[in-house]
């Protein structure tokens, strides 16, 4: 997802076009990885010391909720990421050691629904998680 993008649906939901909103989403279009709320605010809290927590919180929450960010959970810690620009259905995998990940283009829903033929589906989030190549070298 592009920045451009990112503010047509935030302005799309009435959401005003802010500072901080314009930090956090530079922020997020050249980061590659998963980040915490605290890698966040230590990122631009640098350069926008009057940007806070509470601030960051609940802008992160607003991009998620909107689709503009995407979020996992890793050992009990919520992660966020700007939303892929791949237009198709995909999975990822995460590293947990530096928050890159890859895209898996295929999806187990198709074995998995053998099985629930007689339930509705609502949704569905796959993700592996482990170590990248770079990481692995690292140890």
């Amino acid at each position: 997802m592009t920045i451009d993008e990112a503010w047509d649906i935030l302005l799309k939901h009435e959401y005003k076009r802010t500072k901080n909103r314009e930090i956090l989403l530079r922020f997020f279009d050249e980061a590659d990885h998963y980040v915490t709320a605290m890698e966040v605010r230590n990122a631009v809290g640098q350069d926008n010391p009057g940007i806070s927590f509470d601030t960051i919180y609940r802008n992160l929450a607003v991009f998620s909720k909107l689709g503009i960010l995407d979020e996992t959970e890793l050992n009990g810690e919520r992660l966020f990421r700007m939303q892929c620009a791949i237009d198709h259905h995909h999975h990822h995998f995460i590293c947990t050691t530096c928050g890159s990940t890859k895209s898996i283009p295929s999806c187990p829903m198709d074995m998995v629904t053998v099985n629930l033929s007689e339930y509705e589906i609502e949704g569905h989030k796959f993700e592996i998680y482990g170590k990248c190549p770079r990481c692995i070298k690292k140890q």
